[in-house]
C-alpha cells in the first residue's frame, strides 16, 4: 500500500543530528492539543525540550494548546492522527517520515495508539528511535484490541506514568521491564501553590457555589461519569449520621444527562439536598482545593495515575481514596491520607469521620501532603525524567 511514497522518503541516518553539528529535535505524536493530561503533559515537554536547547515539534490535529505550546517556543504541523482509518495511518506515516526528514527529528515519541501506528512506522523508516508513553490500561477484553494497543509497547523505550500501568504492561502485552521506564505524572507548583490561592479566589467559589460559612467542606473533582465514583460518595454521606458539611462534585457531566439524572435521584432521595452540589466544571482547582478540607477519590476503576490526589496534597489538603492502582503510588496512608476499598460506602463513610477531626490532626496530614508531592510529583521531576530517557535513545544512537 502506498509504496511508491515510501521511495520518496531520504532518510537521515542516526546521529546525523550531533554530526552536523545541530541541536536535538523530538517529535511528539498525539491525537490532539485540547484540554487533558495528556495534552498538558506534551507542552510541559515541549517547554523542557525548549529550554535545553532542544527543538520541540508536535504533531496532532490541532486545538486550544497549540498556542499553549508555541508560546513555550514549540512547532506544530496539523495531521489528521487521530483517525484509525488504516488508509488514513499510513498517509500519515509517509507525511510523518517527511516531517522527520525535513526537520531533522532525532526521536520520536507517541502519545496515544491511533497516531502511535504512523509514528512507528515513520521512525522504523527514517531509522530514528522511537518512545511510547503508556497512559492507560485501555480497553483489552479481546485479541485484536490488545493487537491494536500493542503498538504502544514495541518502543525502543516505553515510559509508563505509574507502577500500576509498567505491571500491567507486563501482565497483558509480556513487556520486558527493561524497556520500561516508570515517570509519574507531575503538577504545576507555581499554579497548585496554596499561598497563591486563598483568600478572594477561595471567596468567589464560596459565593458562586453557595457554600456555607463555618461547616467543613468534602470535595469530589473529576468528569461527571460512573467510574468516578460520585455514587458511591452520595451512598457513603447518606451513611453519615450528620449533616453539617458540605459536599461538592466539581466536574463537567459532558452530556452524560443519565448518570447526571441518576445522581440527582440518589441526592433526592437520601435528603442530601441542603448540603451536596453539583457544580460543573471549575476554571480555577486550586482555589477550589483551598476551599475543600477533604478530598475525595472515588474512583471505582483504577485510575492509571490520579492526578486530582497530588493536586488535592500539594494545596494541603487530606484525600481519600480508593486502594488500587495510581493512587497506591500517590496516597501514603495514615500520612498524606487515606485508602478505601472501590466501591466500599461503608468503609468510605468510616474514613470521612476523619474530617472532624482537630486541627491539629488535619493540619499535619495536609502538610506531609505538601512535602510528599513536592518531593515526588513536580512537573520539574517528570521532565527531567523524560529528558533523561530522551538522552539515554540519543546516545545510544550516536554510539
Amino acid at each position: 500500500m502506498n509504496g511508491g511514497m515510501e521511495q520518496d522518503v531520504d532518510p537521515i541516518r542516526p546521529g546525523a543530528a550531533a554530526e552536523a553539528g545541530r541541536t536535538p529535535g523530538v517529535l511528539q505524536v498525539l491525537p490532539h492539543l485540547a484540554a487533558g493530561g495528556v495534552q498538558r503533559g506534551t507542552v510541559e515537554i515541549a517547554r523542557a525540550l525548549v529550554n535545553a536547547g532542544w527543538r520541540a515539534i508536535v504533531a496532532s490535529e490541532g486545538g486550544p494548546g497549540v498556542a499553549a505550546l508555541e508560546a513555550v517556543g514549540g512547532t506544530h504541523l496539523t495531521l489528521p492522527v487521530a483517525r484509525k482509518n488504516p488508509l488514513t495511518m499510513w498517509r500519515n506515516a509517509d507525511q510523518l517520515a517527511r516531517l522527520i526528514e525535513r526537520q531533522g527529528v532525532d526521536i520520536v515519541h507517541a502519545r496515544s495508539r491511533a497516531p502511535a501506528w504512523s509514528a512507528a512506522i515513520a521512525a522504523r523508516r527514517t531509522g530514528r528511535r522511537f518512545v511510547t508513553t503508556f497512559h492507560g490500561t485501555y480497553g483489552h477484553a479481546n485479541a485484536l484490541k490488545r493487537q491494536y494497543n500493542a503498538v504502544m509497547t514495541r518502543a525502543d523505550a516505553v515510559i509508563a506514568i505509574s507502577e500500576h500501568i509498567a505491571r500491567h504492561m507486563q501482565a497483558i502485552y509480556g513487556t520486558p521491564r527493561d524497556r520500561i521506564r516508570v515517570i509519574h505524572r507531575g503538577v504545576d507548583l507555581d499554579l497548585f501553590d496554596p499561598a497563591q490561592a486563598d483568600g478572594p479566589r477561595v471567596a468567589v467559589l464560596r459565593a458562586a457555589w453557595d457554600v456555607p460559612d463555618g461547616v467543613p467542606v468534602i470535595m469530589l473533582p473529576g468528569r461527571v461519569t460512573r467510574w468516578k465514583g460520585q455514587h458511591v460518595l452520595i451512598d457513603a454521606l447518606a451513611r453519615l449520621d450528620r449533616r453539617d458539611f458540605c459536599c461538592l462534585l466539581v466536574g463537567d457531566d459532558q452530556g452524560r444527562d443519565g448518570y447526571r439524572a441518576d445522581l440527582d435521584a440518589a441526592i433526592s432521595r437520601y435528603g442530601l439536598g441542603d448540603v451536596v452540589r453539583l457544580t460543573g466544571p471549575c476554571d480555577d482547582m486550586p482555589a477550589a482545593y483551598r476551599l475543600a478540607d477533604l478530598v475525595v477519590s472515588a474512583s471505582t476503576d483504577p485510575e492509571a495515575f490520579g492526578r486530582v490526589a497530588i493536586e488535592a496534597q500539594a494545596m494541603g489538603r487530606p484525600v481519600i481514596a480508593t486502594d488500587h492502582g495510581g493512587a497506591r503510588e500517590t496516597v501514603v496512608e495514615g500520612e498524606t491520607g487515606w485508602l478505601v476499598p472501590p466501591g466500599d460506602e461503608d468503609a468510605l463513610a468510616e474514613a470521612l469521620k476523619n474530617l472532624w477531626c482537630p486541627e491539629n490532626v488535619l493540619r499535619p496530614i495536609g502538610d506531609a501532603g505538601i512535602a510528599h508531592a513536592r518531593a515526588r510529583f513536580t512537573i520539574d521531576k517528570m521532565c527531567a525524567e523524560t529528558m533523561a530517557v530522551y538522552q539515554e535513545l540519543l546516545a545510544k544512537t550516536e554510539q
